[in-house]
């Protein structure tokens, strides 16, 4: 079953429309890596509901808030990597609760620290 915010059923006159903005400036989004709709056989661009939200968060930042193309790739780069770093923090979390729920019993499902110790080495003249 597919979800309903994922399915592409707007095409780029409908989306256009929605948001008050021009066909052209959703084309140009899409060539500047802003967005990436689907496509169907025949090449007619297709958005979903998640696509509308996206665009408008994008529209968001350059409307009220005056940001420009460039700085609103950095910041959607940047959510990218936030999101990746959360989903991270998210896995060491469930592994620590692990450890602390079985202890450090050797299980497999225990968080393993690796420690390392370097030796100085001191020569005298």
């Amino acid at each position: 079953m597919s979800n309903y915010c994922e399915e592409p059923v707007y095409l780029i006159s409908n989306v256009a429309q929605m948001l008050d903005i021009h066909p052209q400036t959703l084309r140009q989004y899409e060539r500047e890596g802003l967005i990436i709709p689907s496509r169907t056989n025949g090449k007619i661009r297709l958005y979903s509901q998640n696509d509308i939200d996206h665009i408008k968060y994008i529209l968001q930042l350059t409307r009220t808030l005056g940001i420009n193309i460039a700085g609103v790739k950095m910041i959607l780069e940047q959510n990218s990597i936030i999101a990746l770093l959360e989903e991270k923090i998210i896995k060491f979390e469930e592994k620590l609760e692990d450890v602390v729920r079985y202890g450090d019993s050797g299980t497999k499902n225990a968080l393993v620290v690796q420690k390392t110790s370097f030796d100085i080495v001191v020569f005298e003249d």
